[in-house]
């Protein structure tokens, strides 16, 4: 096959005494058996996306390896000594449960104490959340987590926390980028100074769940607690290490792990995908709960930063709650929570995000708080918290099963979530009442919401193109009425615009531009396109809603609802 000149260019630059010989004779393998897997490798370089630097490992430009890596943190190096000139710099640095994860986090500490920067390494694999506390808690310039969160084996990544313990937003993100894209592969710094690496473990961990039992406790009675039957699952990942620690310094002593699940494996041997947002994945844990008859499944991905719960329905079958119904249930449970104790003085806010439930904006109405909307990813409810000092964050999430309980950890947590969740259960269920049912009651009085996402996956090149197509053919033809109901209004944040399509005016949006298209039709319903910024996938959110009278209803109503999605897919011919 013919290579283009561009790529072979790269692929040649890969081939000088700056890389090293295995990669070098894996490359010139690659040349004459696999070429189209050469052309792959090298035919962009990986970018930051929503989540960091995410992709599958190998070698080349685009693949994850010591190179991409070195290069990223080189060029990182460089920005914080010109951001922070006398200061002396200090990262930290987690990694997951994935292959190859503990030793590129050591190559990734050897470049940063190579360049004067001293690194506080986690000694073995540590939960997302705790690399974002670990920040704050040893007062680091940044910290960097080795992860592909619950993307499938293949794949590794690279997130970049800042100061505030957040992801990286702009100006940053693109200030380091483009110091990363100026740097030639001779430039980066290997060679460790290792007076620099200090190993950190038990006292951060003991730190961390102290503040999670303080922050993720709601005065729930230790009988309640002790009362609620608990299913959890790690999905072989790093929730591991922190989540039955902290549930049982909360307090909960009947927590019941799926112990098939319970070894860390980078394999996931018993998932298709280790994503609790995929029913599949909590298979096993679901049939522990039917054995034992527990009240509740929890189940993390890979890095804990997501968390999939299940509960007992109306008929005592257990079902799996989506990411916004989780959502919703938490964020009005604190909310109730602030307004008894008196702290709800209209300085406050919950975050979301513009691909979530429409439903959290209906809490924050009901409750006299504000709700902050951006982009998809945690960063920018970080932002949030360090954009507004005078506003007091009370927890908000995003539709991907991510939610964050305060702002001591500045991403999404399923530690913390995951002991939060349990204090609700433990509460209804004390009261007499089910997780499930607080959910109903919620639908009463805020209306019933209804959530579903299609994504659809396009690898490679060519799946570039088509979800590029896709993009172009919703912005430039836009449909004028879906499943009877006209399109009264298309937000587009690429072009930060809002345009009525009954008038044709025009608004600005405010929020940083992104590939996300939002059609809103007359009915209320809200349909979203947008490329996954960490996987090959274009992503179609749909929400419709309806008012619910009582709870005896829900069923009705929710066949309704999930008719009306089926009607607006099979009308946009997603199916």
């Amino acid at each position: 096959m013919h290579i283009d000149q561009n790529i072979l260019d790269k692929v040649n630059e890969w081939l000088t005494p700056t890389f090293d010989n295995q990669t070098q004779e894996t490359i010139k393998e690659m040349m004459t058996s696999a070429p189209k897997d050469l052309e792959e490798s090298f035919f962009k370089n990986l970018e930051f996306g929503t989540g960091g630097m995410r992709g599958v490992m190998g070698v080349g430009t685009n693949r994850i390896n010591k190179y991409t890596l070195g290069k990223n943190t080189q060029g990182l190096s460089n920005y914080m000594i010109k951001s922070f000139p006398g200061e002396q710099l200090k990262v930290a640095i987690a990694y997951d449960c994935r292959h190859n994860s503990n030793t590129l986090a050591k190559v990734v500490a050897d470049v940063f104490s190579a360049n004067g920067i001293h690194v506080y390494l986690f000694s073995d694999m540590r939960p997302t959340p705790e690399l974002s506390f670990a920040l704050k808690y040893l007062n680091c310039h940044a910290g960097i987590v080795l992860t592909a969160s619950h993307n499938p084996p293949e794949y590794n990544g690279y997130k970049v926390y800042w100061q505030d313990g957040g992801q990286l937003v702009p100006p940053q993100d693109k200030e380091i980028i483009e110091v990363i894209e100026a740097l030639n592969y001779n430039e980066i710094k290997f060679e460790a100074n290792d007076n620099l690496i200090e190993y950190i473990d038990v006292a951060v961990d003991e730190a961390f769940a102290k503040s999670t039992v303080e922050n993720a406790s709601f005065n729930t009675p230790k009988e309640a607690k002790e009362n609620l039957k608990i299913v959890y699952t790690s999905l072989h990942g790093t929730s591991i290490k922190a989540i039955p620690g902290v549930l049982a310094k909360a307090g909960y002593t009947d927590v019941n792990i799926v112990p098939e699940q319970e070894i860390p494996n980078g394999d996931f041997p018993t998932v298709k995908s280790p994503n609790p947002e995929e029913p599949e994945a909590l298979t096993m844990a679901l049939a522990l709960a039917d054995k034992i008859g527990g009240d509740i499944v929890i189940g993390t991905d890979p890095d804990s930063d997501r968390l999939g719960v299940a509960v007992r329905d109306t008929d005592g079958k257990m079902m799996l709650l989506n990411g916004n119904q989780t959502m919703v249930i938490m964020t009005a449970f604190l909310l109730e929570q602030w307004k008894r104790a008196g702290k709800i003085d209209g300085k406050q806010f919950i975050g979301s995000t513009i691909v979530s439930t429409p439903m959290m904006l209906e809490l924050a109405s009901g409750y006299g708080v504000e709700c902050k909307v951006g982009l998809t990813g945690f960063k920018w409810i970080a932002k949030f918290i360090k954009d507004f000092p005078e506003l007091k964050f009370i927890g908000g999430g995003e539709e991907s099963f991510g939610f964050m309980v305060g702002d001591a950890v500045r991403d999404k947590d399923a530690v913390a979530a995951c002991l939060l969740v349990c204090e609700i259960a433990a509460q209804a269920k004390a009261s007499g009442t089910t997780l499930y049912k607080e959910l109903l009651n919620l639908y009463v009085d805020f209306g019933f919401y209804k959530e579903h996402l299609i994504s659809l996956t396009k690898k490679g090149i060519s799946g570039m193109q088509e979800i590029n197509q896709m993009m172009i053919d919703l912005r430039e033809n836009p449909m004028n009425e879906i499943n009877g109901q006209r399109v009264v209004c298309i937000e587009d944040y690429e072009n930060s615009t809002s345009r009525n399509m009954f008038t044709e005016e025009i608004e600005s949006i405010s929020i940083p531009k992104s590939n996300v298209l939002i059609y809103y039709l007359e009915d209320g319903s809200k349909i979203c396109a947008r490329p996954s910024g960490t996987e090959p996938k274009i992503k179609f959110y749909f929400s419709v809603n309806t008012p619910l009278d009582n709870i005896e209803n829900a069923k009705e109503v929710e066949k309704q609802l999930d008719q009306k999605i089926k009607n607006i897919i099979a009308e946009m011919q997603l199916n």
